[in-house]
Parts: structure tokens; C-alpha cells; sequence
């Protein structure tokens, strides 16, 4: 044996100490951006079925929320809004009162130092579902992106730091920058989906976000799961328009195009850890066949060796749980 010749890596293996010290990974709270499902109504904090732990909140609740968010060191929401009135224009997610306004308002009022990512879309607010304005059973790109420009400057108005636009509309960033800077507002970045894949992870939020298509699907404007390459051309036109941040979404099923997107584009990279990645880990940890704990922390940590700077998570409570430890 004396005469074999082969490395000892596992020296750097051998105690939780040492491989804390060579880590080459770190998942940290001020990574993690939570979204939150606000809804009409007084004392509201119902549970979504099909995501254990997620709940619609009403307006009056959101201050419990953020305060538990502070305490666990999470300093990022994303604020989806549930409205009770929608029409063929999704004209409530451009309202000065619409209902994510309202909560973006009460949320910068009484925490101040939370950063406020708005989701800039139509598809809660239509009575279609879809995500732009229909002619003709079509789905208008260039018509929708004004509505989608208006709903943006109107939540920048009521308090958000940050617009997220997700949409897959052509040319929805260089529209959204365009009107945010005409309306004194330069200064706000924009999120973008730029890579938002046309996925069948997406159904709990559906769920939560009463979102779905009344005809049809999204695949005219999401992305094929299949493509690769078409994912770093809509982010390359993403960043030639101005974008600030690029979202990749889903995230666990796309890893490799989260590091092919980080290894191109010098932007922050956002995964996004989509509702139906959250709900199998849950439903799989109910039923014992899962540590949750361990499960969740690898998930995320893959995500961040991607190349992932931050990361959108229905877990973000729970990880943050996990790190605090």
C-alpha cells in the first residue's frame, strides 16, 4: 500500500469545523426574497391548500407578517395581490387603490427598511387570466405593454423599490424603464423575469394567486422548457433595454440556465424557487419520506452554486429558521 500514489481529499472532509472552513457555497438571509399573497378584506390570514404554511393576507395582517420577517432577519418581499374585481384589462393592477398598492403603502409606512419587490403583471387582475390584453383571442403584445408600464409607475408611486415584471411581453423592460423614467422615477431597478419558462411547476400558485388561464395556456409567451438557447437571447435582450436584476424562472429544474445566464451577463442573477418545487418538498416531508430541513437547505444551496446572487422562496421563513440555528 505504501507504494500507491493517490490525493487525500477527504482531509478536508473530516469534521463539520474543517468543512465549514473550505465551504465554497454560503446561502444567507439577506439572500432570500418571500413572496406574500395580499388579499381584500379584514382580518384575513387564510391558508392556500395546495401550499402549506403560504396564506392570503389581508391588509391588517401584513404588519404581523413583516414583523416575523424582520425577527428572522429576512429584508426582502415581492408582493402579489389578489383583487376582488377583474376585467378584460386587469385594470385593478394599475389603480391607484388597487389592492398591491394599498399594500406596498402599508408595508413602507411601517417597515421601512424592508425592500419591496412589486410583481408587474395583468393575469391576477384579468378575467381571462392571461398576462397581456386579448383581440381577437389573441394575446397583443405592444397594447399590453402600456397597461403593464402604467400598473409599474403606479406601484413605484405608492412606495415600491423595486419592479418585477413578468409578463413575457417583447420589449416589456425597455417599456417599463422608459415610463419610470418619464415619470420622475429613474432611480427604481428593474427585476426582470427575463427567463420564464412555460412550466407545469407553476400550479399551487395558481392556486394561491387565482391566476389561471380561462382558454388556452401561456405557452405563446412563456418559454419551451426544451430551449436553451432562447433563454440567454431573451436575457441578452433583457440587458440591452436596461434590466438590473434577471430573474430565472423555475429554478430547479433549470440550474444550467441559471449558470449559463450568470456566466454571460454581469447582473445580480434571481432564481426563483417556484411554488410547485415548494409544494412536493412539503407534501414529501409530510409524509416522512423527506427531511425537510436538510432537502430545503440543499435545494437552495444548488441554486446559489448555479449562480444564483438571490433567491425568490416560499421557504425563505423556514431557511431563515435554519440558518438562525
Amino acid at each position: 500500500m505504501s507504494d500507491l500514489q493517490f490525493k487525500r481529499h477527504r482531509r478536508l472532509r473530516r469534521t463539520e469545523s474543517m468543512r465549514a472552513l473550505v465551504r465554497e457555497t454560503h446561502l444567507q438571509t439577506d439572500d432570500l426574497i418571500y413572496p406574500i399573497f395580499v388579499v381584500e378584506g379584514e382580518q384575513v390570514k387564510k391558508a392556500v391548500a395546495s401550499m402549506p404554511g403560504v396564506h392570503h393576507v389581508s391588509l391588517d395582517n401584513l404588519s404581523e407578517e413583516m414583523n416575523e420577517l424582520e425577527q428572522l432577519g429576512v429584508r426582502s418581499v415581492i408582493v402579489f395581490g389578489v383583487p376582488n374585481e377583474k376585467d378584460a384589462v386587469g385594470s385593478q393592477a394599475y389603480h391607484e387603490e388597487g389592492i398591491v398598492q394599498r399594500a406596498i403603502q402599508h408595508i413602507k409606512g411601517a417597515h421601512p427598511n424592508l425592500t419591496v419587490v412589486a410583481d408587474t403583471c395583468l393575469c391576477q387582475y384579468t378575467d381571462h387570466g392571461h398576462c397581456g390584453v386579448i383581440r381577437d383571442g389573441d394575446i397583443v403584445n405592444d397594447e399590453s405593454l402600456e397597461l403593464i408600464t402604467k400598473t409599474a409607475v403606479s406601484q413605484v408611486k405608492a412606495g415600491a423599490d423595486v419592479i418585477a415584471p413578468s409578463n413575457m411581453m417583447d420589449g416589456f423592460v425597455t417599456a417599463i424603464r422608459q415610463g419610470l423614467d418619464e415619470a420622475g422615477y429613474s432611480q427604481i431597478p428593474v427585476m426582470s423575469y427575463a427567463v420564464k419558462y412555460a412550466s407545469a411547476f407553476y400550479g399551487p400558485f395558481r392556486d394561491a394567486a387565482h391566476s389561471s388561464p380561462q382558454f388556452g395556456d401561456r405557452r405563446g409567451y412563456q418559454m419551451d422548457p426544451a430551449n436553451r438557447l432562447e433563454a440567454i437571447r431573451e436575457a441578452e435582450s433583457d440587458v440591452e433595454e436596461g434590466a438590473d436584476f434577471l430573474i430565472v424562472k423555475p429554478a430547479l429544474a433549470y440550474l444550467d440556465i441559471m449558470r449559463e445566464v450568470k456566466d454571460r451577463f454581469n447582473l445580480p442573477l434571481v432564481a426563483y424557487n417556484v411554488s410547485g418545487e415548494y409544494s412536493m418538498i412539503k407534501a414529501a416531508a409530510a409524509n416522512g419520506w423527506v427531511n425537510e430541513e436538510e432537502i430545503v437547505m440543499e435545494k437552495l444551496t444548488s441554486m446559489k452554486r448555479a449562480g444564483a446572487d438571490l433567491i425568490i422562496t416560499y421557504f425563505a421563513k423556514d431557511a431563515a429558521r435554519y440558518l438562525n440555528q
